[in-house]
C-alpha cells in the first residue's frame, strides 16, 4: 500500500525546506505550485486561456510574467477564481499520472499551499501542516520576494486558510519557527507513517 500524504501551509511557512528533507529519505515529492507554474508556461490550452483572461501581454518572450499576474490577482477576485478553476485541473490530472507511478513507494507527498482551499487535502490518505508564526514568514517572503511589499503579503495571507481552520484537518504539524529543530519533527512523522504502513 503506498499512502498520498498532503503538506501544505501558509505563505512563506517552509514547506518546500520540509519536503527536501522527506526527500532526502526518498520519498518523492510532487509539488504542485511549480508544476502549475510549469505548466502555465507549456501547456497549450493553459496559455490560450490565461491570454484570453489576461491578453497577449501576460506572456513576454514566450514565458509568463509573474509579477503582472500578481498585480492583476490582487486587484480582481473574480480573476482568481476564473486562474484557479483553469490551472487545478490541469494540475490534479499532471498529479494523477505522477501518482500512477509511486506505487512501489511506502508513500508518496503532495505539496501545495492551497490544498485545504483547493478541497483537493479530501483525496489524501494523510496531511502534514508546516506552520511558522505570521511575522517570520512575512520576514521570508520579503527575503525571497524582491517584488512584493508588506502590505501585498498580508493580501495573501488573509485569502488563505487560517492555520487553526488548517490544524483541525491536519494529522502532523511541523513547526518552522527557527527555534525547533525540524529535521527531528520531520524523521518522527517518517516513522509514524511508514508503521502506519507495516
Amino acid at each position: 500500500m503506498s499512502l498520498k500524504v498532503g503538506i501544505t501551509g501558509g505563505i512563506g511557512a517552509g514547506k518546500s525546506l520540509i519536503s527536501g528533507i522527506f526527500e532526502t529519505f526518498g520519498i518523492p515529492v510532487f509539488n504542485a505550485d511549480i508544476e502549475a507554474k510549469k505548466l502555465m508556461n507549456e501547456n497549450p490550452i493553459l496559455i490560450t486561456g490565461m491570454k484570453k483572461l489576461f491578453g497577449q501581454d501576460i506572456y513576454q518572450d514566450g514565458r509568463l510574467n509573474r509579477s503582472l499576474l500578481a498585480q492583476q490577482l490582487f486587484a480582481d477576485e473574480h480573476k482568481r477564481m476564473k486562474v484557479n478553476a483553469l490551472v487545478h485541473p490541469v494540475v490534479i490530472d499532471t498529479y494523477e499520472l505522477w501518482i500512477k507511478n509511486q506505487t512501489h513507494q511506502p508513500y508518496s507527498i503532495k505539496e501545495a499551499a492551497l490544498l485545504f482551499e483547493a478541497g483537493s487535502y479530501k483525496d489524501l490518505d494523510k496531511i502534514i501542516l508546516v506552520y511558522a508564526p505570521k511575522k517570520i514568514r512575512i520576514n521570508r517572503i520579503l527575503m525571497r520576494d524582491a517584488y512584493r511589499s508588506t502590505s501585498d503579503i498580508e493580501s495573501i495571507i488573509e485569502k488563505q486558510w487560517t492555520d487553526n481552520q488548517k490544524k483541525k484537518l491536519s494529522d502532523y504539524i511541523i513547526i518552522n519557527d527557527e527555534q525547533q529543530m525540524v529535521i527531528p519533527q520531520v524523521l518522527d512523522i517518517h516513522e509514524k507513517i511508514l508503521k502506519e504502513i507495516e
